[in-house]
């Protein structure tokens, strides 16, 4: 599991709207009002290339943090109770 210094993170959520997993993140987020920068992959085909440049795969939902991927929505969704 990805762990913060006292820093804000840089952080982005790649997904796409019709993904189950992706929709839950998204639900938490919003119920929290948190303010995270969201990619398409399905709209925008660069935000995807993007997302496998960085992690090595184009699953979604991906939680980028400071430049590293985070997977699953289960973890990510750990993740940001922690450190969000």
């Amino acid at each position: 599991m990805l762990s913060m210094s006292n820093s804000v993170p840089n952080i982005t959520l790649y997904k796409f709207d019709s993904c189950p997993f992706c929709q839950v993140v998204m639900k938490y987020i919003q119920a929290r009002n948190l303010s995270i920068e969201t990619k398409d992959t399905l709209k925008n085909p660069a935000n995807k290339a993007e997302l496998i440049q960085i992690g090595g795969k184009g699953q979604v939902p991906c939680l980028v943090i400071n430049g590293n991927a985070l997977y699953e929505s289960q973890d990510i969704i750990s993740w940001l109770e922690t450190n969000a």
